[in-house]
């Protein structure tokens, strides 16, 4: 029998290591191959009410048991589950995954092992997988249907409605009636019947993972929210109930809550036969004695429940998972039990980091399909639901050492083909999930990946597994969001009406990289090349003059050509506001389309195409560019309007409700590939940039040079215009930024206001009673700002409280509170503790706040206006409490995603908060001034050939186009995060100019032209990988440098 290829267990996919245990064989002796042993047969109950048997050695710890249910449902995210069954006394107690099974379920034949939530997140947006929402959405299901998650009429109708909308469909009262008839949800559903039925009716378009989505989003704010109560006395014999939960331990009178004690004022939990324990840190403002003590029923019961607390905690406070303590050599003292698996930080970052596939899953008693996106346009709401990309699964072998003789027994045995068989969400092993946007198929350069790696596995023996690869580290955020008019798609091209003619093509992404020979360059092309253009350093400077005009014309033309149109069919903006905007760009776009037309035709002549080696007056560029920068100067009148076009287009958005959603729909057009008010700041960019060309030009070439006088005329006139203009140019940065910040922050109103500065926003963790939690921190020049992403269609960022900076105190607390890079803020009475991703971002943040601090101390102090704009929600930072349970919190929540619209979900705060990192004022301006456009030869990790794409930086990400006369990119890759290095011998690239791209696990490689572009492309992408010391801090005094 040949040697069969082991499959990796849910946990080994999360990267848990195997115990090999202790050999005491001599080097170079394998061990002899372990028999199984005695299989036992255990009944598991799935969440969706089926079951199935797995058989398992006897010997077998209680892991191998849980990961083979993991690997059944091709669950990513198992460490949020657990199995609960019997004991001997018929209390329910968790299975523990250190101990062998047989020693825990003593009868197996007459137990039903039920697989469950065990532990819930605080919020739900943590759950990354859309298979891991639908198994917390049929717990919900489930405790509403046992009474165990209880809630008021509103709620549990709302609840109920979000189940019926993933199960049947949008709503039809008829089916609606006999659904609700057939489908008890809850005792007593008839007298709410009419109710969930309204409710019903407003989820139109909803799709099933949607749905999950919403219902999770009202189920976490329940109180009985993933509570299981365990009955108990306090002192005084009174009956109460404790519980656990992410937060700490609570404490249940009947189903109210009275008190809750935090992991960070809990020092120790132990028990004492019947009595459980809970030691307080000392506290002056408390009343609670230092040890609190309460009374269970028995001596399991008290265990049962201490060692479930004990898991919450390390589970949720916890980096990692904790190291065994060493046996004791005489005796032992206590308990030796401990948390055995993934923290939830470590299950975050794994799912992140994209080490795994992700696979599509049958829903049981849903009635339409969970890929219904591919065969109807996409909703309009509800957006913020991460649709998931399904990619082939892999791994048909068996599994590894201890889990590969868990094979299913009679009631599991059906074939993967016949899916109408399965019974709990499994693995659909079907081509790729492609998803329609605007008529566009839409995919990841993870899956481009993926693709290439799946035709090299095709190419070698059946015997060898496809590699598992990964994908995006985020379900909101794509590495690499492609729109991409082509691709290996699915869908019927009927489907797909707004489709180019040329549409039917495969993805000039994907398929020439492996596929069209002539996208590969040979070394005789390249020689050829070589010998045909020319290769001074002057030349490549001109070329990228031209490359650049090229990218600076597509931007102009966002404006003049397709919003000015789009403008006159919607007639949304007054008379005024549109010439004011048009009057001023249009005389630009038709000067700097005959400025390139020039530069272009100066290139062609000084290529010579077939006598490029023969030197002439053809050879520079300085004529043309001191000619143009003085035709220029008659431009200025048009670029001084620029400040009042952004001012007065901000006032017409704010006054005008359809102004606003105008300008909104069409920053989500394609072409439109930068926030709009970007566009608008363009001429006063491109300035610096003729700037920045004439200085590395003149800084070349020697004083004798034939084109050395025109090129410092040329630097000397423009930088007269960008001197004139500066002031300018400043005040408008901070203005668009502010206003670009507004448009992804809820809960705040007055956030551009005169005088205010933005200084740094970015991912910190926030240290409160819910243990270490993701926060997105704005600074201001007066005010910092802290929020959390929302939950609404719109993926914004809301409000959760502000400190103003004016007395502001900060010290460095790493000792304290043993977070690393942690830092603690005070300001009048309020403190909070936060936390930095790194040594590096600590020193970026304190830096900041320290120069923020100061800047408002100079000033005349606190702004009435500032303190008077907290947000209706706004939480003392000390408060630690769960939230409540509120009829107007849940009606809100609904309410407000049927009023926002999209909204896109790869702007730079959004790419800060998926890459756990910051970004600066400083960072931006330097930006501004690194752009760069040409052509690069792109390489994929597991590919062999270069393809060649026209790429434009910008905004600290790289946009791709097949070639530069596209109107809108094909894909775009945020940097923030990234690392900037040359490849190494060991990979194999044995090309000039390759820089690499890599964060985590994903690489690219990427080609340049000549020695000149490889060091400019090196030396704009470096700006956007690691961001600048604060040489150049913004404050009132100190100009901005360019």
């Amino acid at each position: 029998m040949g040697e069969t290829e082991q499959r990796p267990t849910a946990g080994s996919r999360l990267g848990a290591q195997e115990n090999a245990g202790i050999s005491t064989l001599e080097h170079g002796q394998k061990p002899p191959p372990t028999p199984p042993g005695k299989l036992i047969s255990i009944k598991i109950q799935m969440l969706d009410d089926t079951q199935e048997t797995f058989d398992v050695p006897q010997r077998a710890p209680g892991k191998v048991l849980h990961d083979a249910v993991c690997n059944h449902l091709n669950l990513v995210e198992g460490d949020y589950f657990g199995l609960e069954f019997p004991d001997h006394k018929k209390m329910m107690v968790w299975l523990d995954l250190l101990k062998p099974v047989m020693k825990q379920i003593r009868r197996p034949k007459h137990v039903v092992v039920k697989f469950v939530v065990k532990f819930f997140p605080p919020d739900h947006a943590q759950l990354q997988e859309e298979l891991t929402r639908y198994l917390f959405a049929l717990q919900v299901k489930q405790d509403l249907a046992q009474g165990r998650l209880t809630c008021n009429d509103t709620s549990t109708a709302l609840l109920i409605s979000h189940i019926v909308q993933s199960e049947i469909g949008d709503f039809d009262e008829t089916i609606d009636r006999e659904h609700l008839a057939k489908n008890k949800y809850i005792p007593q559903q008839e007298a709410l019947e009419d109710k969930i039925m309204e409710f019903h009716r407003n989820h139109v378009g909803q799709t099933p993972a949607e749905s999950d989505f919403q219902l999770l989003e009202i189920a976490r704010r329940l109180e009985m929210y993933g509570i299981r109560l365990h009955p108990a006395k306090d002192r005084e014999g009174t009956k109460i109930n404790l519980a656990v939960a992410n937060t700490g331990i609570l404490v249940f009178q009947g189903h109210t809550k009275i008190n809750a004690f935090n992991w960070a004022k809990v020092r120790k939990l132990s028990f004492k036969r019947k009595r459980f324990l809970i030691k307080l840190r000392p506290d002056v403002n408390s009343s609670f004695q230092d040890t609190l003590e309460f009374l269970m029923a028995s001596r399991d019961f008290c265990k049962s429940f201490w060692k479930i607390c004990v898991e919450h905690h390390a589970f949720f406070r916890l980096f990692e998972e904790p190291k065994p303590k060493p046996k004791p050599v005489l005796f032992s003292r206590g308990s030796s039990f401990r948390f055995s698996g993934r923290t939830q930080k470590q299950v975050l970052d794994y799912v992140k980091e994209g080490g795994h596939k992700k696979v599509q899953f049958e829903r049981k008693h849903s009635k339409i399909h969970s890929i219904r996106s591919l065969t109807a346009q996409p909703s309009e709401q509800h957006t913020e639901v991460p649709k998931q990309s399904s990619s082939l699964a892999h791994g048909d072998g068996n599994d590894t050492a201890a889990v590969q003789s868990c094979r299913h027994g009679k009631e599991s045995k059906a074939s993967t083909e016949d899916t109408g068989q399965h019974k709990s969400p499994s693995l659909k092993k079907s081509p790729k999930e492609v998803k329609k946007v605007d008529g566009a198929v839409v995919s990841t350069v993870e899956e481009e990946e993926e693709a290439a790696k799946d035709r090299m596995q095709q190419n070698r023996p059946q015997s060898q597994q496809p590699s598992t690869g990964s994908l995006t580290g985020s379900p909101h955020l794509s590495e690499l969001s492609i729109n991409s008019q082509g691709g290996p798609s699915l869908v019927n091209m009927s489907l797909s009406p707004n489709l180019s003619p040329d549409a039917k093509q495969s993805s000039p992404l994907i398929s020439p990289l492996l596929n069209d020979p002539s996208c590969i360059r040979t070394d005789d092309e390249e020689e050829v090349k070589r010998k045909r253009f020319p290769t001074e350093k002057a030349y490549f400077i001109a070329k990228e003059a031209a490359t650049t005009e090229r990218t600076y014309l597509k931007d102009l033309e966002v404006i003049t050509s397709w919003f000015q149109s789009a403008v006159n069919k919607e007639e949304c903006m007054p008379e005024t506001l549109k010439n004011l905007i048009f009057s001023n760009f249009e005389p630009l776009h038709k000067f700097h389309t005959g400025f390139l037309k020039e530069i272009e035709q100066r290139l062609a002549l000084w290529e010579g195409r077939s006598n490029a080696h023969i030197k002439g007056d053809y050879q520079r560029i300085g004529d043309v560019m001191l000619k143009n920068i003085q035709s220029m100067k008659q431009l200025t009148i048009h670029l001084r309007k620029h400040n009042e076009i952004l001012i007065e287009l901000e006032n017409g958005i704010k006054n005008s409700r359809k102004l606003e959603t105008f300008c909104r729909d069409f920053e989500l057009q394609k072409v439109c590939y930068l926030p709009l008010n970007t566009f608008l700041l363009r001429p006063l960019h491109r300035l610096m940039h003729y700037k920045q060309i004439m200085e590395r030009l003149c800084k070349h070439y020697p004083p004798d040079h034939v084109d050395f006088r025109d090129s410092r005329a040329a630097l000397a006139e423009i930088s007269e215009m960008v001197a004139q203009l500066h002031g300018n140019m400043i005040k408008m940065e901070n203005f668009q930024k502010l206003h670009e910040l507004k448009k992804d922050l809820i809960g705040i109103d007055n956030l551009v206001i005169p005088g205010r500065e933005f200084i740094r926003l970015g991912s910190l963790s926030k240290l409160s009673g819910k243990g270490l939690q993701q926060r997105m921190f704005f600074l201001f020049n007066d005010i910092l700002l802290y929020t959390s992403r929302g939950l609404t269609a719109s993926n914004q960022f809301k409000v959760h409280g502000h400190l103003p900076l004016y007395g502001m105190a900060m010290e460095v607390s790493e000792e304290e509170w043993g977070v690393p890079h942690c830092l603690t803020l005070r300001v009048q009475h309020q403190s909070i503790v936060v936390a930095a991703s790194s040594h590096a971002e600590m020193d970026k943040w304190t830096e900041d706040i320290q120069m923020a601090i100061e800047l408002a101390e100079k000033s005349s102090g606190p702004t009435p206006e500032l303190l008077a704009s907290s947000p209706p929600d706004n939480k003392s930072p000390d408060e630690t409490t769960v939230d409540q349970e509120s009829e107007d919190d849940l009606s809100a929540s609904r309410t407000s995603l049927e009023r926002q619209s999209p909204h896109r979900g790869n702007t730079t705060v959004h790419v800060c908060w998926h890459r756990n990192t910051s970004v600066s004022m400083v960072d931006f301006s330097i930006a501004v001034e690194n752009q760069l456009s040409g052509n690069l030869l792109r390489k994929f990790k597991n590919s062999n050939g270069w393809q060649k794409l026209w790429v434009v930086f910008t905004n600290f990400c790289m946009f791709f186009y097949k070639s530069h006369q596209d109107n809108h990119p094909l894909a775009s890759l945020p940097l923030l995060g990234y690392s900037l290095t040359i490849p190494s011998e060991s990979e194999n690239i044995h090309k000039d100019y390759v820089f690499k791209l890599h964060f985590k696990s994903h690489v690219y490689y990427f080609r340049a032209e000549s020695e000149y572009t490889f060091e400019r492309w090196m030396e704009v992408i470096r700006s956007a990988t690691s961001s600048a010391s604060r040489t150049r801090a913004l404050s009132h005094k100190e100009p901005h440098a360019y």
